[in-house]
């Protein structure tokens, strides 16, 4: 979590699941149990269409393997929620001024069919 926190202003930054989780708590949010466990289920992912999301379907459906979350009240004012399920579990966080971002499903899964293009904008934009 530490590494996310001192390497952030300079180096770009996509942390997945646990990623996600840490970057959130390097910078002061807590994780928290999720409301319920996702392990191997999907979900639709709605977001902001922005970075990472750019020119993705909206939602898009994501595969999801955590039963811990960022918990949406700890988060500083630094990160802005970027993506979250619909009944308002964030899966995505990015933060306001540094080269960093988290996404709480796993865009490598075979059952996220848009991840390769979400990787590829975190590779394009940076």
């Amino acid at each position: 979590t530490e590494l996310a926190f001192r390497l952030g202003p300079q180096i770009p930054i996509l942390g997945v699941c646990l990623g996600h989780q840490s970057i959130g708590q390097a910078f002061g949010a807590t994780i928290v149990r999720a409301p319920y466990i996702m392990h191997g289920k999907t979900s639709e992912i709605y977001h902001d269409d922005q970075r990472i999301f750019l020119d993705l379907p909206n939602p898009f459906a994501a595969t999801r393997y955590h039963s811990l979350v960022v918990e949406r009240e700890t988060l500083p004012n630094c990160f802005e929620v970027v993506a979250e399920t619909d009944d308002g579990v964030i899966m995505g966080i990015r933060h306001r001024d540094f080269p960093v971002q988290g996404v709480q499903f796993h865009p490598e899964s075979i059952l996220t069919a848009v991840g390769k293009r979400l990787l590829g904008n975190f590779l394009n934009q940076n």
